[in-house]
This record gives C-alpha cells, sequence and structure tokens, in this order.
C-alpha cells in the first residue's frame, strides 16, 4: 500500500474589497492522507476531485482511502473545502509519479471551487492575486497578525452568493477598485501600515452581512483596539481582522463584541509555504 499525506494551509480571502481575486494563506492546517489500494468510502468533496485528477492526467483510476483531519473550520469562509481538494490531487499526483504540474493542480482546483481565491494560497501559500488567465503571489511576513473571530454558525458560499446583486453603482466600483490596489500595494511592498482603511467593500459585504448579525459591531470593535481593519472572511461567518499591534486586546475586542457565547477566536500569521508532503 502506498501512503501519502499532505499538510494544506487554510486561507482568508476577498480581504473586503477584492472579491474572488485576493488571498493569503494562514498557519492553520488541514492533513489529507491518501492510502491506494483498497477500496473504501469517499467523501463527495475528496471523490470528485479524485475523478478531475485522473482524467486530466489521463492515468487509470485505482482504488484508494482518504482521511482528512486538521483545525480548519467548515463553512466559515477559510478555505476548508480548498484544503481538501487540492490536499486529494496533490497526493493522488504524487502517488501517480506527477504527471501534472502545480500549476495545473490549481487549475483543476480552481475549476473544482468555482473560484480561485482560496485555491491558489491553499497550493502556493502567501498573499495571491488573481485575474482571468494570471496569477501574483508575495510572501508575508510574520509580523502581520490575523485575527479571526469564528462564530458558532456555518454559511454556505452557495447561500451567500445568492444575496449579491445584479448591478452595482459606477462610483461603488471604482471605490472598490481603488482600495484592491491600495491592499496590494501594501503587500507588496510589505508596507502593511498602509492597509489601514483599504477594507472596505461596497460588492458584497453590504449584502452578506445580514448572515453574521453582528458584523458591523465585529469590525468597528476590531479597528477601535488597534486593527488596521477587518473583513468578512470568504463569505463568512468567520470576521478576519490584520494587526501590527499586539493581537490579543483586538481578539478580545472582536469577541466581546460578537456576544455569542460559542464563538471563539484564532490568532495567526500568513503561511508562505503552502501545501506539501509531509510523508510518503
Amino acid at each position: 500500500m502506498q501512503q501519502v499525506t499532505v499538510r494544506v494551509p487554510a486561507s482568508t480571502s476577498n480581504l473586503g474589497p477584492g472579491y474572488d481575486c485576493l488571498g493569503v494563506a494562514l498557519r492553520i492546517y488541514n492533513h489529507v492522507t491518501i492510502r491506494c489500494g483498497r477500496s473504501a468510502r469517499v467523501e463527495p468533496i475528496a471523490a470528485a476531485a479524485a475523478a478531475r485528477f485522473f482524467q486530466r492526467a489521463s492515468v487509470d483510476p485505482f482504488a484508494f482511502q482518504c482521511e482528512i483531519r486538521g483545525d480548519v473550520p467548515l463553512s466559515r469562509g477559510l478555505g476548508s473545502s480548498a484544503t481538501v481538494r487540492v490536499g486529494v490531487i496533490t497526493a493522488l499526483n504524487e502517488i501517480a509519479a506527477r504527471p501534472l504540474s502545480r500549476q495545473q493542480i490549481f487549475e483543476i482546483c480552481a475549476e473544482l471551487e468555482t473560484h480561485p481565491d482560496n485555491a491558489a494560497p491553499a497550493l502556493f501559500g502567501g498573499f495571491n492575486i488573481l485575474a482571468t488567465g494570471a496569477r501574483q503571489r508575495f510572501s508575508v511576513s510574520a509580523r502581520l497578525k490575523f485575527v479571526l473571530l469564528i462564530p458558532n454558525f456555518e454559511v454556505r458560499t452557495e447561500a451567500a452568493r445568492r444575496l449579491l446583486p445584479r448591478e452595482i453603482k459606477h462610483r461603488d466600483a471604482v471605490a472598490n477598485a481603488g482600495n484592491v490596489a491600495r491592499i496590494v500595494a501594501a503587500f507588496a511592498s510589505c508596507r502593511y501600515a498602509e492597509l489601514r482603511g483599504a477594507f472596505v467593500d461596497h460588492l458584497h459585504q453590504p449584502f452578506r452581512k445580514r448572515l453574521v448579525p453582528f458584523f458591523d459591531r465585529a469590525i468597528a470593535a476590531a479597528e477601535s483596539a488597534g486593527a488596521l481593519g477587518a473583513f468578512l472572511s470568504g463569505s463568512g461567518s468567520a470576521i478576519a481582522a490584520v494587526t501590527l499591534n499586539q493581537p490579543q486586546p483586538v481578539a478580545r475586542a472582536m469577541l466581546a463584541a460578537a456576544g455569542e457565547g460559542d464563538a471563539r477566536t484564532i490568532i495567526t500569521s500568513a503561511d508562505n509555504r503552502g501545501a506539501h508532503i509531509v510523508a510518503a
């Protein structure tokens, strides 16, 4: 029996105005283990990823088992589905003697996700900028901390996308474009203090925040406690704040603002390595 384990980081995407085009890998991980040689029931998300791998790599399908374990919360906007898809395809690719490049693995995962902003950081690590047919990546300093408020309820991406309007105002699109440019410039230059005020969004957060009742309170609390800014992580329900100062006061303020007895916070930093094999 051949066995491969892949460690894949979580990710926070959009970063406010960067809808479907910005994502950062985080130091929270899932481990995906593939054992070949014996059939077993496989979760649908893993089975679909495997089927796409066998098709795209022109590899004859083989029986395998899949184990997924780790700390990435489900349906909280932290890329849990991307960790599974990236992990399964990377492990199968290793077992099959690497018929696909990392870029090809990324393309498959982005197709399965239907958007690339979690797949890219999960696979490549760092801060990723995605556009049609293009991808850029920058490493992120460990001094930039991400404070995550994790509520005790899920938000499904499909449900969150249904809330978005078909059209937005021209001035809102211009404001978002300007804020995305500010975020990219700050990450590319490592001048993170310039992120302050850049996470304001007009494309999706005003419509999705109804799914997270304490959204506005948590954002305001994070900024009052010293965060550079905060935003809905992906489609939620998690809220992410970024800070260069002590992150503990930011975490306490967000938790108090949420008023959720079962909510919790995670303080972490960016992962610059991305998915990699830890055992084979």
